[in-house]
């Protein structure tokens, strides 16, 4: 039965309330929302409006959101073992690496000094993730021997582990200084010439004409959009209920009958499947990657993301996934900007040159010198002093992050003028 009409809230039975968008406005909400990311690629004049295309440029923003669906992705999973399950990991970067590896070797080239297999695209992406799932698989025994901090602390070593693999394996990773070039997105039946589809190459769809970054936007948009309803329809199913409870009160949990062995190697299996695919992604997205980048800061990155965007709730994960990504662009775009003020004759260009350095002996707090060292900060330094800043504010003052904000201002406006 639907809840009652003009009483949104009121259910009549469990089918009703649990159902993702379980209220009109939602469901029109969604349908808004959905028409306007499909139409935010191509050149309409409605979209050439929005503040976040026009601050950071057209041509250049496309990409920059790329990069955040694919970080989206590995966020669901780290949300599923972190968030739901309440297993602390900060070996999340060591799984992207697994997948990513995994890819490389089964699809990328091979050579006299290199691995490849050079196989499609169906293969290497889903294989990278099944990798990294049985890796979890084989990590999980020790989520049930520790838990917490030391959790934490093991987990930390993954990345050292494979930071050292990528060393042992050259043939596999490539040099250390440059890596090796990944598989790109094209998709073959097998090992044909020319693919029947390439997101690396312009081309034209329909009657649209679409770039390379608008193909492969799309494409990330569909597996968001998959992986996003696997892991809402996880956190309402059995196993779900499961890594809730274990979350809560693990002890509890297997008194009432809840296998905790299971389900803890249940949840790192999937979430290292979500990094698995999103490392792949990532790699080949970036066409050629360091071994380095697989390291601790990326591990740290994600669980900012979480924070931030707030634990346990996929939109959490989506909405700092995308506040951590397009944050430093923002800044780094707001800075150039408040460089050219300073350069100006305005009345407020002595006011940014106090706050801004442009060249060597200039006085100010940010230097917008991309090689600047110590005092004024270089841009690229204010990314991490906003994340650890972000993050101390968060757990003291919001622990639900973003989402948690969203709830506190829906619940203002729902009751308004009565608010108290």
């Amino acid at each position: 039965m639907r809840s009652v009409r003009g009483r949104p809230s009121l259910y009549t039975s469990y089918e009703a309330e649990t159902r993702l968008f379980p209220t009109r406005v939602q469901q029109v909400a969604l349908g808004v929302f959905i028409l306007l990311i499909v139409l935010m690629p191509f050149d309409l004049p409605i979209i050439d409006q929005l503040p976040v295309i026009r601050f950071l440029d057209e041509n250049y923003w496309l990409k920059v959101v790329n990069k955040a669906l694919i970080f989206a992705i590995a966020a669901f999973g780290l949300n599923l073992l972190s968030g739901l399950a309440g297993q602390i990991s900060l070996g999340h970067a060591f799984f992207m690496g697994v997948g990513a590896y995994t890819a490389v070797l089964l699809g990328g080239p091979g050579t006299t000094r290199l691995w490849g297999y050079g196989l499609p695209i169906w293969i290497w992406l889903p294989a990278a993730g099944v990798a990294a799932a049985l890796v979890g698989i084989l990590v999980a025994p020790a989520a049930v021997r520790v838990r917490g901090l030391y959790l934490g602390i093991a987990t930390i070593g993954l990345v050292f582990i494979g930071l050292h693999l990528s060393r042992v394996f050259p043939e596999i990773a490539g040099p250390g200084a440059l890596g090796r070039k990944w598989p790109r997105l094209e998709f073959r039946i097998w090992k044909e010439e020319e693919p029947f589809l390439d997101l690396t190459r312009k081309g034209k769809w329909f009657w649209f004409e679409v770039t390379q970054h608008q193909k492969t936007y799309f494409f990330l948009l569909v597996l968001v959009a998959l992986f996003a309803v696997v892991s809402a329809n996880l956190a309402r199913s059995r196993t779900g209920r499961s890594w809730a409870a274990i979350r809560d009160r693990d002890v509890a949990a297997e008194i009432m009958g809840v296998p905790e062995y299971r389900a803890k190697t249940t949840a790192f299996a999937i979430s290292s499947f979500y990094a698995g695919i999103a490392g792949a992604l990532l790699a080949s997205f970036s066409i050629q990657f360091n071994p380095e980048a697989w390291d601790l800061l990326l591990s740290v990155e994600f669980l900012a993301i979480l924070l931030i965007g707030g634990m346990g709730r996929v939109s959490g994960a989506l909405a700092g996934t995308f506040f951590v990504i397009l944050t430093p662009h923002f800044v780094e775009k707001f800075a150039h900007w408040m460089g050219d003020q300073a350069e100006g004759d305005g009345l407020m260009s002595g006011f940014w040159d106090g706050l801004v350095s442009i060249g060597s002996g200039d006085f100010g707090f940010v230097s917008v010198n991309q090689t600047a060292l110590g005092f004024p900060l270089p841009v690229t330094a204010l990314d991490e002093i906003i994340y650890g800043a972000l993050i101390i504010v968060f757990l003291l003052f919001e622990p639900l992050g973003l989402y948690g904000i969203w709830i506190k201002v829906r619940n203002y406006w729902k009751g308004w003028p009565f608010s108290y």
